[in-house]
Parts: C-alpha cells; sequence; structure tokens
C-alpha cells in the first residue's frame, strides 16, 4: 500500500523556518514526482513545489520563489520542503502527493500557521 505522512508543521512567527517531512512507502515506481500542495480556508488548493525522480528537476509556485526549497533523501525515502522567511499568508494545510502516469495518493497533511 503507498503511503505518505507529513510531519513538520507548527505554529511559526512570521519571518521563521519550517522544514515539512513527507515519509513515503509502499512504492516502486521508476519516474514519478511528488509535490507538495497547500489548502487554506476559503482559498483554492494550490501546488507549491513538486520534485521529479528521475532528474530531480523542481518547480516552484511564484508565491514561494526564493523562500521555499523542495529536495528528496532517496535513503530515507522522504522529500522536505524547507520553508524561510515564512508570511501569514503561508497559513494552509500542506500535504503531499505522489504522482506516476495517472496514479495519485496523498497524504493527510500537516498545518502550518504563521503569526503576524
Amino acid at each position: 500500500e503507498v503511503r505518505l505522512v507529513e510531519s513538520g508543521g507548527a505554529l511559526v512567527q512570521a519571518g521563521g523556518s519550517l522544514r515539512l517531512s513527507c515519509a513515503t512507502s509502499g512504492f516502486t515506481f521508476d519516474d514519478y514526482a511528488i509535490g507538495w500542495f497547500r489548502q487554506a480556508p476559503g482559498k483554492e488548493r494550490e501546488g507549491v513545489s513538486c520534485i521529479r525522480s528521475t532528474d530531480g528537476s523542481t518547480y516552484y509556485a511564484d508565491s514561494v520563489k526564493g523562500r521555499f526549497t523542495i529536495s528528496n533523501d532517496n535513503t530515507k525515502n522522504t522529500v522536505y520542503l524547507q520553508m524561510n522567511s515564512l508570511k501569514p499568508e503561508d497559513t494552509a494545510l500542506y500535504y503531499c502527493v505522489v504522482a506516476e502516469g495517472i496514479y495519485r495518493r496523498r497524504g493527510e497533511g500537516t498545518q502550518v500557521t504563521v503569526s503576524s
């Protein structure tokens, strides 16, 4: 069974940093991508960042470029999202998704709250 478990969310002051983790298990895809999404109350879901397994290529939403960094530790089957210079508008439920072809699976998410 494919599983993704997020952790690392917390309450932090504006300007602070957090590192989110997405621990994965149960899949043996050769070519896949893992992305971070966020969902805030009253707002549309936003794709924040993703990383591809084959070449490590990355994508960042304009709203987080220069502040967030995604990385992949294959030895731990974990994808990280380093978030710096956090802003109140970064407050949301963050969750990771694995995508392989048309297959998608997401985790439950971890809450990030940034106070002003």
